[in-house]
């Protein structure tokens, strides 16, 4: 990493970290920490949709060398999977941890301990720390943040999210995170509903990624091939247009065409997907296409576009290996 380059998180002082950190915890008390909004105290142990106390979950971390290039580098991503999810997607490649709310529950750890988990990760010689999943343990995340910034940690860090998140919990990641990297999954609200349990996703992700663009831009600040600071978003083409690539597209071509698009290829029916007709296959050439198709009509020039055939590399096996769930290290 250049020595020019400072993390947002290492100018913030102490004081308003502190102030972040009690403002995190306080949306716990009735917890609004998600567009959910279900209004549980988490601090006293209670859950709902999430299935998560104020305690993290922590159901996996590793060096990870299959994200975008300038994420992954040559040294790869700090990635850590928390366990758990606001979302219940049908279809969730992660569903051994995102979706087994029992199992993980043996995997919480306390605030240190996260803190120690990037310390770890940042001696491995990742290039950053790729926070998968973070939405619903935003609290213990932003003092986590703040305790391994104490003991050294000095390097960029990713908020790897679904994009079901609530401007007033990023607005609390302003000047912490430098590297957005929401996934924005449908352009209608019913589909949404259908295949991943949430209500007005098209509107909320919108409005999180507008917060996002507005912390961090559409320029991306690059140092030797790998990303500091930027807004990545990334869009997975489903089968029978059913996330409406068309219209996502088109809002971001508004809200500013030099923002960066991962456009993904890889799904393959996993989790509950065969309960569902339409979502039931891997996606068509045609329909691969036809999304950067999309790309070109919108003027979305800057980004990545998955191999077509991608939906056979990037699946992970949590049930084999918590420590490599990737196999690719």
């Amino acid at each position: 990493m250049s020595k020019d380059f400072i993390p947002s998180y290492k100018k913030i002082s102490d004081s308003e970290f502190e102030k972040r950190i009690d403002a995190a915890y306080e949306i716990f008390k009735e917890c609004i920490c998600c567009p959910n909004e279900c209004k549980v105290n988490r601090l006293d142990g209670q859950t709902s949709l999430c299935f998560s106390t104020d305690k993290p979950i922590v159901s996996s971390y590793t060096l990870h060398f299959g994200e975008e290039p300038l994420i992954s580098g040559n040294r790869g991503a700090g990635n850590i999977f928390f366990g758990n999810c606001n979302l219940k997607c049908v279809y969730c490649q992660n569903y051994l941890i995102s979706q087994n709310p029992q199992t993980e529950k043996n995997n919480e750890i306390s605030v240190d301990q996260l803190s120690r988990i990037m310390l770890g990760l940042q001696s491995r010689k990742s290039h950053n720390i790729g926070l998968v999943s973070p939405t619903h343990f935003a609290a213990p995340i932003i003092h986590a943040i703040f305790l391994a910034s104490k003991k050294g940690l000095n390097i960029p860090i990713i908020y790897n999210s679904n994009g079901y998140d609530s401007v007033q919990t990023l607005k609390l990641f302003d000047d912490i995170i430098d590297i957005y990297l929401p996934d924005f999954k449908y352009g209608d609200d019913e589909t949404a509903k259908i295949y991943s349990k949430a209500k007005n996703y098209f509107e909320v992700t919108k409005s999180a990624i507008k917060e996002m663009y507005n912390q961090v831009g559409s320029e991306l600040v690059i140092d030797n091939n790998v990303l500091m600071r930027g807004l990545i978003i990334r869009h997975l083409i489903l089968p029978n247009g059913l996330a409406d690539t068309e219209r996502i597209f088109r809002f971001i071509s508004e809200l500013d065409k030099k923002i960066h698009i991962s456009l993904m290829s890889q799904y393959y029916p996993t989790n509950n997907a065969h309960k569902y007709e339409l979502i039931n296959r891997t996606i068509s050439y045609k329909e691969y296409q036809k999304a950067i198709d999309l790309l070109e009509k919108y003027e979305l020039e800057n980004g990545w576009v998955q191999e077509y055939e991608s939906n056979d590399y990037y699946r992970p096996f949590f049930d084999e290996s918590r420590d490599n769930p990737f196999k690719n290290e």
